[in-house]
C-alpha cells in the first residue's frame, strides 16, 4: 500500500488513515507512522468513541520531548490498514496530539509491516510482513 505524506501546518508528515476496532465499534483515525515510537498511542477521545473503559487498562507512563511524564492506559484493539487487519494493544493518552492524529510505533504496527519512507516522492510504503 502506498500513502501520500500529509501537509500539516505547512510541514509534510507521514500520516496515514487506519481503522481502529474495539468490540462492536470502529472509527477511522489518522496516525503518524513513527519509527521512533515504542508503541501505538491514540487519544483518549478515540477510546471514548469506541467505548473503551479508559482507566481500566494496564497503566504505563510516557515521557515526551518536553520531559513531562504522562500516564496512559493499554487496551486490546484491532487495527485495519488498507485491507489488512490485526489484533494488537495500544495505549490511550489524554491530549495525544494537538494536530488531531495518533501515533503508530514499533510494537503494534512495525512488527506487522515493512515500512519505507520516501520523503522526496512524498510517499510511505506499507507492505504486509510475510
Amino acid at each position: 500500500m502506498i500513502f501520500r505524506y500529509k501537509r500539516v501546518q505547512g510541514v509534510l508528515r507521514p500520516v496515514i488513515p487506519i481503522k481502529i476496532h474495539y468490540r462492536n465499534r470502529s472509527v477511522i483515525y489518522e496516525v503518524l507512522v513513527d519509527s521512533g515510537a515504542d508503541v501505538c498511542m491514540f487519544d483518549s477521545e478515540i477510546g471514548d468513541t469506541l467505548g473503551i473503559p479508559f482507566f481500566n487498562g494496564r497503566s504505563g507512563e510516557v515521557v515526551g520531548v518536553t520531559g513531562v511524564v504522562k500516564p496512559y492506559y493499554i487496551h486490546p484493539v484491532t487495527i485495519t490498514v488498507g485491507n489488512q487487519s490485526f489484533d494488537t494493544e495500544a495505549g490511550f493518552l489524554s491530549n495525544v496530539s494537538r494536530f488531531g492524529y495518533g501515533v503508530v510505533g514499533q510494537r503494534g504496527f512495525f512488527e506487522h509491516f515493512v515500512v519505507s519512507f520516501d520523503f522526496l516522492k512524498g510517499e510511505i510504503s506499507v507492505m504486509e510482513r510475510t
